[in-house]
């Protein structure tokens, strides 16, 4: 009798997070982003030695205004990728567990994951616009771990910590001003890798 209870509260725990949670979110997404990220890192890099540029020197650089569209384009080219394995592995696992996608959990998560980060994405702009270059990958990655952080209680608890993982980078990228790149590949790159795996092997 006992036991049967046990299930029932555990079908019923089971329907509650269904239905106050998006739990459609796969851990090879966090994956492809991460190569997706990590990939683009490396580009960015080979592209500066390409044009003269040692990233290692410890100089302020500039920036030619060729140099800075190729880099908008590439960070928009990655993040197309990172949303589009995203979007294809969600989508799969939703099927695969018959889950619903859009649910009113899902335009929560949205919400509170969106308004972080197009704050986030305005002040870049402006950095962008005054030429403030050192602070964007800080930026990006404190704005993008608020974001993670700010979305948790709508998905999975163990986003939480993956945002907490990019604020402090973010935090201690900010006293290292000059390698923004290599704290972005960090971020965005090994440490999307790392939780998607764990995601992955935890929730599969």
């Amino acid at each position: 009798m006992n036991q049967k209870h046990q299930e029932d509260l555990a079908h019923i725990r089971s329907m509650m997070e269904r239905s106050s949670r998006f739990i459609s979110l796969s851990g090879l997404s966090g994956v492809f982003a991460g190569l997706s990220a990590l990939i683009g890192g490396l580009y960015v890099y080979q592209l500066f030695k390409a044009n003269g540029l040692d990233y290692f020197d410890g100089y302020h650089k500039l920036y030619s205004v060729n140099l800075v569209s190729e880099l908008i384009w590439i960070a928009l080219i990655i993040l197309v990728s990172a949303l589009t394995f995203g979007i294809f592995f969600t989508i799969r696992k939703s099927k695969k567990y018959d889950l619903p996608i859009w649910t009113s959990a899902t335009k929560k998560m949205l919400l509170n994951l969106a308004i972080p980060l197009v704050a986030g994405g305005i002040f870049c702009l402006a950095l962008l616009y005054h030429q403030i270059y050192v602070l964007i990958a800080p930026a990006t990655l404190i704005f993008y771990g608020l974001a993670l952080v700010n979305a948790e209680k709508y998905t999975f608890s163990d986003v939480k910590y993956l945002g907490y993982c990019e604020l402090v980078l973010g935090f201690i990228s900010l006293f290292f001003l000059g390698y923004g790149l290599v704290f972005w590949i960090i971020g965005f790159g090994i440490l999307h890798i790392l939780y998607g795996l764990i995601m992955f092997k935890k929730y599969k």
